[in-house]
């Protein structure tokens, strides 16, 4: 447990050294979302190629997984019914915000040192990249412009670099094709540079702002903190006792719902400017609650 909470130790340093930028650093006032493009553009669409590139897909065929996308399922509709009343953009980023788990930079360190291997992440990892990062961002881009036709929705997922950058990886990771090193170690290095700028853009956007503050983000952010870390470790319990799993799959499941929301949602509406506030306060508040909860997961199935 105490190697797995340093992952929460290097995104907090990480996210202080962006509020630190923003408070004293003289930043230009559009600095974060400067850092989120160039994100968004180049340095995410590395990863996500180079993550499923070397990933085996079939891990995408399994009943924990299933568990696990139904969990987030459950959270999504749970955020997008309580906030019904609400603009089509802040709705999808309050579900994303209430499902859509940091299975990386907390989730592999948890799985390994928690749950002893980093296998169970794995599948989630595909999960969120393959299918619920396209989907959210088509929804979004959508939301942003209007768009519902057939035509245009394809036209503005082909354009977009993240789903482009998951779909090349799945093509290598299916044929089995390996890149030159000339290529592919670029790719990586840019890649890799993807997480730290993403938090220091959010640690900056943290600088001057309260938490919860009121205004008309507050209950959804609240919403979407609770379903995360409470609503969706039960769901995933509940689902894989009416499915049988074994205990240790079962361990597994509950714990990694329990994971904090990721990162990449504020990135996510940053893009499309839609539902800042919110995914800022629910990645945040989710991260600080989470280390206590996968605490409390972890006693309960050691009784």
């Amino acid at each position: 447990m105490i190697a797995a909470l340093s992952g929460f130790a290097l995104i907090g340093v990480i996210v202080l050294v962006g509020w630190g930028l923003r408070r004293w650093g003289s930043m230009p006032a559009n600095a974060e979302a400067v850092l989120g493009r160039v994100v968004y553009l180049v340095l995410n669409p590395c990863l996500l190629l180079i993550g499923v590139a070397e990933a085996d897909l079939r891990v995408l065929f399994s009943e924990p997984l299933l568990v696990s996308a139904a969990a987030a399922c459950v959270c999504f509709g749970l955020h997008l019914l309580v906030t019904r009343r609400r603009d089509r953009g802040t709705r999808i980023m309050g579900a994303l915000a209430s499902g859509y788990v940091n299975a990386n930079h907390i989730g592999i360190p948890i799985a390994t040192y928690v749950l002893g291997n980093a296998a169970f992440v794995v599948p989630i990892v595909m999960l969120q990249l393959l299918i619920m990062t396209p989907v959210a961002l088509t929804l979004l881009e959508r939301a942003a412009t209007g768009h519902a036709s057939v035509r245009s929705t394809v036209t503005a997922t082909l354009r977009n670099p993240m789903i482009l950058g998951v779909l090349l990886g799945a093509v290598l990771s299916v044929t089995g094709v390996r890149l030159p090193s000339v290529i592919w170690d670029p790719l990586t290095l840019i890649g890799h540079a993807a997480v730290p700028v993403v938090l220091i853009a959010f640690g900056m956007s943290l600088s001057g702002r309260r938490v919860l503050a009121p205004g008309p983000d507050r209950m959804p952010a609240a919403v979407a903190v609770v379903l995360k870390v409470a609503a969706m470790p039960a769901a995933a319990f509940l689902l894989a006792l009416t499915l049988g799993l074994k205990t240790e799959e079962t361990y597994a499941v509950t714990v990694l719902a329990g994971l904090p929301t990721a990162q990449n949602v504020f990135l996510y509406g940053q893009r499309f400017d839609t539902g800042l506030v919110l995914a800022r306060d629910a990645i945040f508040l989710s991260t600080v609650i989470c280390a206590p909860v996968l605490l409390l997961i972890a006693l309960l199935f050691a009784l």
